[in-house]
């Protein structure tokens, strides 16, 4: 209705300059003596929307309590400002603004800012990877482009580190540093008339889909990836590609198992970790779902300061299973429940390219270890070490012991034992599960003081972190020798072993 209020105001302008009395006629006049501006998508007056996915907090933004956050986002300049989450370190799906676009004008101009409010005066959040100069490098600013679809600017597509759709304020280096820094997901989309997301242009221009038939699901290439996945990350649906063999980012995720992930977040070109966790009840199980809930939140963050997604299933995907209680776990016990709760019995299961896989029970000894699921050695921390098992009477001890909460020992025992899924094991570095190590009357104690990682027996419920190599002497970089491939299955010959 837009469009042809504006094409018929036009066309009587003409009317009343030349004298004419035919509409019709004056409107080839327009034709052939004007220039038509070009419209995007001739089927829909073209609106945006903003939806802001999840916003979380890196460092202590307010010293007394957690952050009272808010947003204010400009579109082509025009403001608009969230309600305010009031006390929250983290806030899921909270916000989405749609407003109408120009339908002639191909970029659209957006600004995000996460602000905390104070009483005196509001502070600015860092979200941006750009260096911090006085009030600069905080917000993000990108340009969404209505011809594909895709937006650019801070935030891109194709080889971004912190992952399309995302802002990290640690992007910059500052991760030892307290400058605000949080992390905001988002997406972007435009409206279409067959709802498939993909803009009228794209689709008559370039992949010559009918823009008036949903095409979600289409593989017309028939490499197993549809037509939706492959236009958001630049792959080409016309043309068929082994996306099997293809891993971007190196997290050992290939563009399948990517796509299959998808829906939980996972990007091609910024690094992936999925975890999932089945249990024995202690308490009761809205009292574990609980304490795994902060959990979840409390292990992010070493990672997510370093563009690596930590993805924990409690019950989201296929986790959180309740598993029967048992006084003492044997180590076949253990294999038992792998192969029942995680795998289902089926070798192969999807999920064992893309899982970890954890387990908390009653009672084991030793009271948390790392081991292998299905590549034999099953026990040794060697290559295709998947899972990992803690026991509760560690974690009460520990909890006792330190005057700390069961979400807090869970937390670091759960980094621990993913270093071991991530390569990180006995002798490799020598500091790491040293005997003795967190015992300050023994040498190793003080020998490998400068391994400031959770690896280090010293500091394994002290430091929720693995080293960076900065500390002096025999100290090592964890974060440069992780290998996401560590945990992947492979074909061993315990003859050559």
């Amino acid at each position: 209705m837009k469009k042809l209020s504006v094409f018929i105001i036009l066309a009587l302008l003409i009317i009343n300059i030349s004298g004419s009395t035919t509409v019709s006629q004056n409107i080839e006049e327009v034709k052939e003596n004007y220039i038509i501006i070009e419209d995007f998508d001739p089927l829909v007056d073209l609106n945006i929307t903003i939806d802001i996915l999840g916003i979380r907090a890196f460092d202590k933004i307010d010293q007394f309590s957690d952050p009272d956050f808010f947003l204010k986002v400009f579109i082509n300049d025009e403001c608009f400002k969230s309600p305010t989450w009031r006390d929250t370190s983290c806030v899921y799906n909270c916000w989405t603004v749609t407003t109408d676009i120009p339908d002639n004008i191909e970029n659209v101009a957006i600004k995000i800012e996460l602000w905390d409010s104070n009483l005196l005066k509001n502070k600015m959040c860092d979200i941006s990877s750009e260096d911090n100069v006085d009030d600069n490098g905080y917000s993000i600013d990108i340009f969404y482009d209505i011809k594909t679809g895709i937006w650019s600017g801070d935030d891109y597509n194709i080889g971004d580190s912190s992952g399309y759709g995302r802002g990290c304020g640690s992007g910059d280096g500052s991760i030892y540093k307290d400058e605000n820094d949080c992390e905001i997901f988002f997406n972007i989309y435009q409206n279409d008339y067959d709802s498939d997301g993909l803009p009228w242009w794209i689709e008559t221009n370039v992949y010559g889909t009918d823009p008036t038939v949903n095409n979600l699901g289409q593989d017309s290439d028939q490499d197993g990836i549809p037509i939706e996945w492959e236009h958001r990350w630049g792959f080409n649906p016309l043309i068929h590609e082994n996306h099997q063999n293809i891993d971007p980012d190196g997290d050992s995720l290939n563009n399948t198992e990517e796509f299959i992930t998808s829906e939980f977040g996972s990007d091609p070109y910024r690094k992936d970790i999925f975890l999932e966790i089945d249990y024995m009840i202690y308490e009761n199980n809205s009292a574990q779902i609980e304490i795994l809930k902060k959990v979840k939140e409390i292990i992010k963050n070493p990672y997510h300061r370093r563009n690596i997604i930590f993805h924990l299933d409690i019950g989201e995907v296929d986790g959180g299973d309740i598993i029967p209680s048992d006084n003492d776990s044997s180590f076949e016990d253990l294999l038992n429940l792998y192969q029942e709760y995680f795998t289902h019995n089926d070798e192969q299961s999807w999920k064992r390219g893309i899982f970890h896989y954890g387990l908390i029970v009653d009672y084991c000894r030793p009271g948390g270890f790392g081991f292998s699921g299905d590549v034999w050695p099953n026990w040794g921390y060697g290559r295709g070490t998947n899972c990992f098992v803690i026991s509760k009477d560690l974690i009460q001890r520990k909890a006792e012991l330190l005057r700390k909460s069961d979400e807090y020992i869970i937390t670091y025992l759960f980094m621990h034992e993913m270093g071991h899924n991530l390569g990180i094991r006995f002798g490799n570095p020598l500091g790491c599960d040293l005997p003795g190590s967190g015992n300050p009357l023994r040498l190793s104690y003080w020998l490998f003081r400068n391994y400031k990682s959770v690896m280090n027996y010293r500091y394994t419920y002290f430091i929720l972190d693995y080293s960076d190599g900065s500390h002096g002497k025999r100290d090592f970089d964890d974060w440069e020798n992780i290998d996401l491939t560590w945990f992947e299955y492979i074909n061993s010959d315990p003859v050559n072993l």
